[in-house]
């Protein structure tokens, strides 16, 4: 992006530049605070998956609990070996819309081809908007993003971090369901990590890479650059 439209950034107000509390995103999570709430048989055009549901009431910074929820679909026998999982983060933009600004949706779909294909696996679908940040401010990221700043700078200008995950509820969801060791889908090493921190053994990381377009291009580089993101098919790969 040239200088001439870096000059060009939007104006931001004072609610904007400071850092943001982020209300029902990245809460302290525990076992003993993670509750499976419903369960369902869910066909989808993939195969038949269950439908596990999730929530969670944590204390979060500011005023009281607040509530955290998220889904397991799960197909075939997962409690022997590794099963390949997926954790995904929620995307309206991309999932719902189809956006072209991320690999989001292709990453979905990939998710739930592999499961199908292996006949077993879950994905797990996790309330993290924008990596943390929500729908409003990754909406207010994409402007900046348009004025020639990248997806991280975008984050920090609205005083954020680059990632406010920390994959505390999706671990808890493994927990509940049993499961103790994985095969992970992710280009995410801070996602492995994560997972072998609270005690989820991942006997193997599963590029979860999609050809970059030329919408996707300087995003995925930004991925990899400044996120650490692994990718096999890119030059300059960690």
């Amino acid at each position: 992006m040239s200088a001439a439209r870096r000059k060009h950034s939007p104006c931001l107000g004072a609610s904007q530049r400071r850092a943001p509390e982020i209300e029902g995103y990245n809460l302290l999570v525990s076992s003993s605070k993670v509750k499976q709430v419903a369960s369902a048989d869910f066909p989808t055009r993939w195969g038949h998956f269950l439908i596990h549901g999730f929530t969670t009431r944590a204390s979060a910074s500011g005023d009281g609990a607040k509530t955290e929820e998220a889904v397991a679909l799960v197909m075939g026998e997962v409690h022997s070996g590794s099963p390949l999982v997926r954790i995904h983060s929620q995307c309206l933009t991309g999932d719902v819309f189809g956006s072209l600004r991320c690999d989001c949706r292709q990453q979905l779909e990939m998710a739930l081809a592999m499961i199908a294909e292996l006949g077993a696996g879950v994905l797990i679908y996790e309330q993290q908007e924008g990596r943390g940040i929500g729908l409003m401010a990754k909406l207010q990221a994409y402007a900046l993003q348009d004025s020639g700043l990248d997806t991280v700078e975008a984050n920090e200008r609205l005083g954020f971090r680059a990632d406010h995950r920390e994959f505390l509820m999706p671990v808890e969801i493994l927990k509940a369901l049993d499961i103790q060791r994985v095969r992970l889908l992710s280009n995410n090493p801070d996602k492995v990590a994560a997972l072998q921190r609270a005690g989820i053994q991942v006997t193997e990381r599963v590029p979860c890479e999609v050809a970059p377009t030329e919408h996707t291009e300087e995003y995925l580089k930004t991925k990899q650059e400044k996120l650490g993101h692994l990718f096999s098919n890119r030059k300059g790969q960690h």
